[in-house]
């Protein structure tokens, strides 16, 4: 069993009482009862609470007039996702920004999370990115739905020619679920292998080593929120449009 953090174990005493029984009638028996609630399902919840609690803070200060350091480091965030999503998705873009700045934002704090003494990297464990990985794919799937009908977007996955669709359709469907494969392990395997490597290498040299190793973990925990907010863009650009 492993080592519960100490934000854990706030959660499983407030709410044991309530999600052990949940999960019985769902069928999935906890292993420990009083100890429903695993670090990573912890860590995320933390990454919301932070997430909520900051936005609740800058909708009390927003200005026009007189904006904040919070409020402009925000904007440029929002202004970042709209460029990109109308470089990737063109007309109509401004829609799917708010998903794309979503998860961008998410995951982004919950790579960054392990720097933190106590705490860990959730999206080190392959449910969270899994996790994330399913809502991007059901919300891009949606969207090509929304923007076509059933009939219509099966049509769009079945190619430009109705002479190869009987090959185009069975590779689209292993393509589309093959990029929750691509979604989910390129995250996990990146967060795992930085935390491994932090620690591995962190204690041979007290400062120096340490230093690097976290400076590594910022830039590939940016690098990977970024990937997974550029990746369903291309998916939804792909779903939306008129031509396959």
């Amino acid at each position: 069993m492993e080592h519960q953090l100490w934000f854990t174990a706030i959660l499983n005493k407030l709410l044991a009482g309530i999600v052990s029984p949940l999960l019985v009638k769902l069928g999935q028996v906890p292993a420990d009862p009083a100890h429903p609630i695993p670090n990573y399902i912890a860590m995320e919840i933390l990454v919301i609470l932070v997430l909520v609690t900051g936005l609740a803070i800058l909708r009390s200060r927003l200005s026009l007039e007189n904006p904040g350091k919070f409020q402009h480091a925000l904007e440029e965030v929002v202004l970042f996702v709209q460029s990109l999503a109308e470089e990737i998705i063109g007309h109509g873009s401004s829609r799917y920004v708010a998903m794309l700045g979503t998860l961008g934002i998410f995951i982004a704090l919950c790579n960054l999370l392990g720097l933190i003494p106590t705490l860990q990297t959730p999206t080190a464990k392959i449910q969270v990115t899994l996790g994330c990985a399913v809502a991007a794919f059901l919300y891009y799937n949606l969207q090509g739905i929304r923007r076509h009908g059933v009939l219509g977007y099966l049509k769009h996955l079945c190619g430009p020619m109705v002479a190869i669709a009987i090959i185009m359709f069975p590779i689209e469907v292993i393509g589309n679920v093959g990029r929750l494969l691509s979604l989910s392990v390129r995250l996990y395997a990146n967060m795992m292998v930085g935390d491994l490597l932090e620690m591995v290498f962190g204690g041979l040299v007290p400062i120096l080593v340490p230093s690097i190793f976290m400076a590594l973990h910022v830039f590939v925990s940016l690098l990977q929120a970024y990937i997974f907010m550029l990746l369903p863009a291309v998916y939804i650009s792909m779903a939306v449009s008129e031509e396959h």
